[in-house]
């Protein structure tokens, strides 16, 4: 620890997750020294089961690899408390995501007159993201089948494993419905004897996220190291640069600097800590000259629908086997993908469904009618057998009230205020109508009725832009008026896109890493011009 704290680093990262991982590997493969700095613990292997615990303790949730506190949020006006599946450890939340990785479609980064960008298009094109897309693909041995409405999509390794029978009598039936499925693009090499562990950690390093394709690949270049268990405080600057990182660690309180620092806590906990950074020079937290850091706070709203396939449907095998874009833009709305989760839903989440339908019906007051459902539940799960889970990713808008709120005093407590706006209400109208359309061939069950927010998909707390009026980055994810902060996880985003954003953090923590290389290498050949 004394030659860490001593030592002036190329770049420091700041979190270890999709984002911060991939643009510290990229940075020590450049030659630069490289610092991961890591909240929660380095669990090593470990096998841990998925991160939404039944504990309130925060030493227990850090030694299981999740954030120390619950999420306190503001939704719709109301106050609550819940686990918001955030990762504290080597590899943040991806060590125990699901390793699906797809690429977003053209025009959820361009605009055109026949799909426009409500936001206008990012200020990094599709076109020219597509190396970095290319990339993250290599790194995280992305493997599926090609989408067949976007040929010309992701670069692919095939699919490893075999599908399951029920999988393939769907995805013809879907075919013979006219749709287009496609095998689900994953983030993982599926070693022999792969125990499918997607949703929690993996003890063998099959399964591609922050760690396993990140970190580790960075620690055996020689030119990275690790300290986990350590709590950024706060980032100590004057007006135009970094200065220091001030830190605690069992304990220690001490002060790591670099000549980059790469902010990588994801998108709740970036715009958190720079909140907390202000100073006489930064009154209103770090960067926040406009007062833009923490807002255009964005989810995804997840749709699940259970689908009764007939043929196999008594296999109780959970598969991530199938996805589709048919739904992605649909007369002129923008919706998002649909993945089958490699869940399966029996007797009890047929229950849960129901009930969850009569707790939003005229029906509620009457109780003695709730117990009834356990009857058509039953009935239903012995007729039809077990029935395969879809997700609809229905993308997020940003909107300025929606927000981080960051407690100044506590760096464990993360808090949010999101008001689900009408326009979204409607589009997901619009989506469960076209959800219904594409499996009517079959039967199927919505799982839920209220609006459900993905918490483990926030983005867009520190948008990217040409503008430091309305931006807090600049196109390099160089903060504007800092010379030497860059950021490189879902904070980054100006929209949330129609699928799950980790290949793009990915992709974006690739192109930032390159980006510090480059701005870096002026000043390398002037050093070796004088000698040193």
């Amino acid at each position: 620890m004394d030659d860490l704290k001593t030592r002036e680093w190329d770049a420091i990262v700041i979190g270890t997750g999709i984002g911060g991982g991939t643009a510290g590997r990229r940075l020590a493969e450049a030659g630069l020294s490289v610092l991961y700095v890591e909240k929660g613990p380095d669990l090593g292997d470990a096998p841990l089961s998925a991160l939404d615990l039944d504990t309130r303790d925060p030493e227990e949730r850090m030694s299981h690899g999740a954030w120390p506190r619950l999420l306190e949020a503001q939704l719709d006006g109301a106050w609550c408390e819940f686990d918001g599946m955030i990762g504290a450890g080597v590899g943040g939340t991806s060590a125990f995501y699901a390793a699906t990785l797809e690429r977003p479609e053209r025009h959820d980064l361009d605009t055109s007159d026949e799909l426009p960008h409500p936001t206008g298009g990012w200020p990094v094109g599709y076109d020219e993201m597509r190396p970095w897309f290319e990339l993250a693909e290599d790194y995280f041995h992305i493997n599926g089948e090609v989408d067949p409405l976007a040929p010309a999509g992701a670069k692919l390794l095939p699919p490893v494993q075999p599908l399951p029978a029920s999988d393939a009598a769907l995805m013809t039936a879907l075919r013979r419905s006219g749709m287009n499925p496609y095998r689900t693009h994953m983030a993982a090499r599926f070693l022999p004897g792969c125990e499918n562990c997607f949703g929690r950690r993996c003890p063998r390093r099959c399964k591609m996220d922050g760690r396993s394709a990140g970190v580790l690949p960075a620690l055996d270049t020689g030119r990275a190291a690790l300290v986990d268990r350590c709590t950024v405080t706060r980032i100590e600057a004057d007006g135009q640069r970094i200065l220091g990182l001030a830190c605690r660690r069992e304990g220690q309180e001490f002060t790591l600097r670099a000549r980059t620092y790469v902010l990588a806590a994801g998108g709740l906990g970036s715009p958190s800590l720079l909140l907390r950074s202000a100073s006489e020079t930064w009154p209103e937290g770090l960067g926040n000259r406009n007062g833009l850091i923490g807002r255009n706070l964005m989810f995804h709203l997840s749709e699940i629908i259970a689908i009764w396939a007939g043929q196999g449907r008594h296999e109780n095998g959970a598969s991530r086997s199938i996805s589709m874009r048919d739904l992605y833009f649909m007369d002129g709305q923008r919706f998002g993908t649909v993945q089958s989760m490699g869940l399966t839903a029996g007797y009890g989440e047929i229950l849960h469904a129901l009930n969850g339908r009569f707790d939003q019906s005229a029906l509620r007051r009457i109780r003695p009618l709730r117990h009834g459902l356990r009857f058509p539940a039953m009935i239903a799960a012995r007729m039809l057998g077990h029935a395969k889970l879809f997700v609809g990713v229905l993308e997020d808008l940003p909107y300025a009230h929606n927000r981080v709120l960051p407690d100044p005093d506590d760096p464990d407590r993360m808090r949010c205020r999101y008001d689900i706006s009408d326009e979204l209400r409607r589009r997901r109208a619009a989506f469960r109508k076209a959800l219904r359309a594409a499996f009517r061939p079959h039967r199927a069950m919505f799982m839920g009725a209220a609006p459900q927010l993905n918490f483990a998909h926030p983005c867009g707390t520190l948008r990217f832009g040409t503008d430091p009026a309305t931006s807090v980055l600049d196109r390099d994810c160089r903060m504007h008026g800092i010379d030497n902060l860059f950021v490189a996880d879902s904070s980054f985003m100006p929209t949330s896109n129609g699928v799950n954003p980790s290949l793009t953090i990915a992709a974006n923590a690739l192109r930032v890493a390159d980006a510090i290389v480059a701005g870096r290498q002026p000043r390398l050949a002037a050093g070796r011009s004088l000698g040193y």
